[in-house]
């Protein structure tokens, strides 16, 4: 069953120009160190976390809540798989508000998707709940 979906559209542009603003404050506020590094392993770092920002926002939207009610950015996280496939991992409130959602005997489930085509990024988050108490 859907327990949340999310999505978000991100200016690239607009994250360039907060990287050369506020630089090292936002990166660490809102990014978590894995994030960081993959970002700057890429030409366009923006771009890379353009798409994450757009995660977080699209997950906090699947959660019911936006970023209101106690959800920090570095709750979200978007890693990836060895396949390169984006995988969205929850902590702190995030998690919290991600229990209280599933229904007893399932398990909840976050499918991330992320896109980009200059100077937009998407994010569309789907959380699904599975029955059974551990994912397969």
């Amino acid at each position: 069953m859907i327990l949340g979906i999310g999505t978000d559209l991100a200016n690239i542009d607009r994250i360039a120009g907060t990287l050369d603003r506020f630089g090292d404050r936002f990166r660490h506020r809102v990014f978590t160190p894995t994030e960081l590094a993959r970002a700057a392993r890429r030409k366009d770092e923006a771009g890379t976390l353009a798409k994450r920002w757009a995660a977080k926002e699209a997950c906090s939207k699947a959660l019911g809540t936006g970023l209101a009610m106690g959800i920090s950015w570095r709750d979200m996280a978007v890693g990836n798989l060895p396949s390169g496939q984006p995988v969205m991992a929850l902590t702190g409130w995030a998690a919290e508000r991600l229990a209280r959602m599933t229904p007893p005997g399932h398990h909840a489930i976050v499918h991330v998707t992320l896109t980009d085509d200059h100077p937009w990024a998407q994010a569309f988050v789907v959380i699904e709940a599975r029955p059974g108490t551990t994912p397969a």
